[in-house]
């Protein structure tokens, strides 16, 4: 049986150090998820492709965070329509921003491209999910970091209205001078169809996990010939090991910062949205390969200002969660 297998059933004191080296270097947090993740040969070529992908992902975050809108001068040019200094300030706000907002929308392009090349390595014949898992280190991790990304920006974005009130702004302008035939320099850059584009993908209270879930529901449309079982194994062995991390004292003892438990809590939370969006029963299910009581139960024993964006994800972004099937414990669990 491989070492995971071994964290997955506990054999802790046989394998007292796989799979807890939490504190090497990363691209997203001091968090990797599995240990001496160094790329093989074989893992390189798609490894290189995400890193480029992944090494952006911090200033994406740094720049989300920073995101302070131009509400005061939407509010100042609406009650003062006549006020043409004042249309023009808040235009003049708004344009930069919406500037910032595509470059989240195209990164978030690179990530679904970036998040099928690794599904492609991590559920490939002959190897069982779990065999993959074991011997892609590095390429599970990356799949690990880029759920962690995706649950940190989505948990921004939730809490900055600024950003839809932006945009509407900014396409309310955009409208209006088309109507009256005038052209602005901004629409070479963010043309109309761009706007569209956009604007869907910030309707969405999680837009990062959305593109993630629609990316893998189409890898298994697109692949008939792979077992839809070859994925959400994968996703599902994932969110076990990620469960087992956090609720055994042997391995959580061995985690030196928060940023740890929360790397862990996302990463699982991440796998059960996408398992839920591509399994045909989804995650709730009685059949379903996830323990969704343990890893709800391990979720609500930490401190609540710090998992109810996670509680959120889980009852607003699964697909299955108000299934017939889905059991009144659980839908009392996330209420």
């Amino acid at each position: 049986m491989g070492n995971l297998l071994k964290v997955l059933t506990r054999e802790i004191e046989n394998y007292p150090h796989f799979f807890l080296d939490f504190e090497s270097d990363s691209y997203l947090a001091p968090t990797p998820l599995f240990c001496d993740a160094q790329p093989t040969d074989g893992e390189r070529e798609v490894w290189n492709q995400i890193s480029a992908v992944l090494q952006d992902s911090e200033s994406m975050l740094a720049d989300l965070q920073a995101y302070k809108g131009a509400g005061q001068e939407i509010r100042d040019a609406i009650q003062n329509p006549n006020d043409i200094q004042l249309q023009e300030k808040a235009w003049n706000s708004v344009c930069p921003l919406v500037v910032r907002l595509k470059r989240f929308y195209e990164f978030s392009l690179r990530l679904e491209k970036a998040l099928q090349s690794l599904l492609e390595s991590l559920t490939c014949p002959p190897y069982t999910p779990t065999q993959h898992l074991e011997r892609e280190q590095a390429l599970a991790k990356e799949f690990a970091e880029i759920l962690h990304f995706t649950l940190r920006f989505d948990e921004l974005k939730m809490r900055n209205p600024a950003i839809q009130n932006d945009f509407s702004y900014y396409r309310r302008t955009i409208s209006r001078n088309r109507i009256n035939n005038m052209h602005l320099d901004i629409e070479n850059e963010v043309n109309n169809e761009m706007a569209n584009r956009m604007s869907l993908f910030y309707a969405e209270a999680t837009p990062m996990l959305k593109t993630l879930s629609n990316a893998t529901t189409h890898f298994v449309s697109e692949n008939k010939t792979l077992p839809i079982e070859n994925t959400t194994d994968c996703l599902s062995t994932m969110a076990s090991v990620c469960k087992v991390m956090l609720e055994t004292p042997e391995y959580r003892s061995r985690f030196t910062s928060e940023e740890t438990l929360m790397f862990c809590m996302r990463v699982m939370v991440g796998v059960i949205i996408l398992y839920d969006h591509v399994h045909p029963v989804g995650a709730f299910s009685k059949t379903s390969k996830i323990d969704m009581k343990g890893c709800i139960k391990v979720l609500k024993e930490q401190p609540p200002d710090t998992v109810e964006g996670l509680l959120n994800a889980l009852r607003f972004t699964t697909k299955h969660l108000n299934d017939e099937s889905t059991s009144k414990q659980i839908r009392a669990m996330l209420q």
